[in-house]
């Protein structure tokens, strides 16, 4: 449990006063486990994180089964939440085929996810970067149609396990074509954890510059080499209010093996906290969640606030 009066809050100039986590554990976070989460414990776990007070919890995904068996209970899932809000449950839809899943159970958000490197999207998609436009652009179309929220993540914006450094216009073209094709917002990937906070302000002003406004962004960090956190300041320096977490640190990418863990809500919310920046997230709740499902996984989580708040229960 966290100790009274901590962190101190310490204001900084320039942050935002608050900040909107959009958490990703049960989707991003348990597509990536060798075993099997069973629906039911899936469920208490989006459950228990809209009970701690965070605003937007990606549920699951309608990929086809085969290329996500984790996630193949999307049909029997969904209906478990219908007690909550479907404008704060995302869906990952891949196609035309998954978005007519999702619309079927009443979904109100839904994300689609491409990549800003030839190599991921042909790993990922099997198709080149344009052709997963092409892809894209009559699933958000259609998705608008029904009034639906569509977010466009882009993977690889910071670098690519194949090929490297990612140049910053390619991410930006990317970016510009799936806002124009009417995505609501975009969340920026740093799939295999590679991004520096130099890096990261450079790319957001990059995006302004061509047209893409701060508002519709949002910073989608991994921590492979522990600079996620660093990255969030830089972004919320630049305006940035979404903020992608994953609780307890769960997740990492199946078809990038160098991608780690998300950055941990716990760690995000301690440090913003902190900044007196306000999330709505009540951290005791959080921290017993992740918990527990660090219990069902049977290992325990990477988050270093996790562990210091838990080790002193």
């Amino acid at each position: 449990m966290t100790v009274t009066g901590l962190p101190m809050e310490v204001a900084a100039e320039g942050l935002p006063a608050r900040v909107r986590i959009h958490e990703v554990g049960a989707r991003d976070g348990l597509q990536n486990e060798q075993t099997v989460v069973p629906t039911e414990i899936k469920a208490e776990f989006v459950h228990r994180l809209v009970d701690a007070g965070l605003p937007v919890v990606e549920a699951t995904s309608f990929v086809h089964p085969k290329w996500v068996p984790q996630l193949a209970d999307a049909e029997r899932l969904f209906p478990l939440l219908g007690d909550l809000d479907p404008h704060r449950l995302p869906v990952l839809v891949p196609n035309d085929r998954g978005l007519d899943r999702a619309l079927a159970l009443g979904a109100r958000r839904i994300a689609v996810i491409g990549s800003a490197t030839e190599s991921f999207a042909k790993a990922n998609l099997n198709r080149t970067v344009d052709e997963s436009l092409a892809m894209f652009a009559p699933v958000v179309a259609r998705a608008k149609e029904a009034g639906v929220h569509v977010r466009g993540y882009l993977s690889m914006c910071f670098g690519d396990p194949w090929e490297g450094p990612v140049p910053v216009a390619q991410t930006v073209r990317v970016c510009r074509a799936l806002l124009d094709m009417g995505c609501d917002e975009l969340s920026l990937g740093d799939t295999i954890g590679v991004a520096t906070p130099g890096h990261v302000q450079h790319l957001l002003a990059a995006l302004n510059e061509a047209g893409v406004p701060t508002p519709k962004l949002g910073v989608h960090f991994h921590d492979t080499y522990g600079q996620a956190l660093a990255n969030t300041l830089a972004a919320l320096q630049h305006g940035v209010t979404t903020v992608d977490a994953s609780a307890g640190g769960l997740g990492g990418c199946p078809y990038a093996k160098s991608a780690t863990g998300n950055l941990a809500t716990e760690d995000l919310v301690w440090m913003l906290h902190g900044l007196g920046i306000d999330t709505g997230v009540d951290l005791d709740r959080l921290t017993a969640t992740s918990v527990w499902m660090a219990g069902v996984l049977g290992r325990p989580s990477p988050s270093r606030t996790l562990r210091a708040l838990s080790h002193k229960e």
